[in-house]
């Protein structure tokens, strides 16, 4: 794995933030991921890293991503609305589904993008974003990839990538459920708003310019 890459730049401390909530919820997972029905040649991965605004215009600049889906998982509620998860109360994370061509790209390549992309060391946070549902979670589908996650965040703590320890959770998937329809899409669709221009924007950049042979073409 590249760790290089893992370097971050460090963004204006602005006051804005996607929805902001301080309770705390306890949350409960199930032992084993829920079986799914993928299409033959891919895979799918779920992460949760703060807002899902910021992490689905990550995921879709690269080559290899088929579809990114914005919604939550994690919780107690079922079929949990914005709303309800924005109160900190359902115990869900606002997450991404991937569907991915492992021949284009690998799990790990993901996971390499998903940790130099959010910070993996505050918990229950990202920058403004405050609560359980912007937690910084990894949500396995199968036992390959829970190891590999596992690896990877163990090789992150022990080289002090971050200068301080991961509070990354790992987790088997759970039922993911679709967020509503305007949240899809949201940075391409929503640029000129103040949290996609300070928050979402330089972590695109940073991909473009970090990542450039993992991008898709034009």
């Amino acid at each position: 794995m590249k760790l290089n890459k893992l370097l971050t730049t460090p963004l204006l401390l602005i006051v804005i933030s996607c929805q902001a909530n301080h309770k705390d919820n306890v949350i409960t997972q199930q032992s084993e991921p829920i079986a799914m029905n993928i299409e033959k040649g891919t895979e799918v991965a779920t992460l949760a890293g703060g807002c899902f605004w910021c992490t689905e215009a990550v995921f879709l600049e690269l080559e290899g991503v088929k579809t990114v889906k914005s919604g939550y998982i994690g919780g107690k509620t079922v079929n949990p609305t914005y709303k309800d998860v924005t109160s900190g109360e359902t115990g869900h994370a606002e997450a991404i589904q991937i569907t991915f061509d492992p021949a284009k790209i690998t799990y790990e390549e993901l996971l390499e993008i998903y940790f130099a992309t959010h910070d993996p060391t505050t918990l229950n946070r990202q920058g403004n974003d405050i609560g359980t549902q912007y937690r910084s979670e990894i949500f396995y589908h199968n036992d390959q990839q829970k190891e590999i996650a596992e690896s990877y965040i163990a090789q992150l703590n022990h080289e002090n990538t971050f200068g301080k320890k991961l509070v990354t959770k790992l987790s088997p998937a759970s039922k993911f459920y679709v967020a509503e329809d305007y949240h899809q899409n949201y940075y391409n669709q929503n640029k000129s708003q103040s949290y996609c221009s300070y928050v979402i924007t330089p972590k695109v950049n940073k991909v473009r310019t970090k990542f450039k042979d993992k991008l898709k073409t034009q």
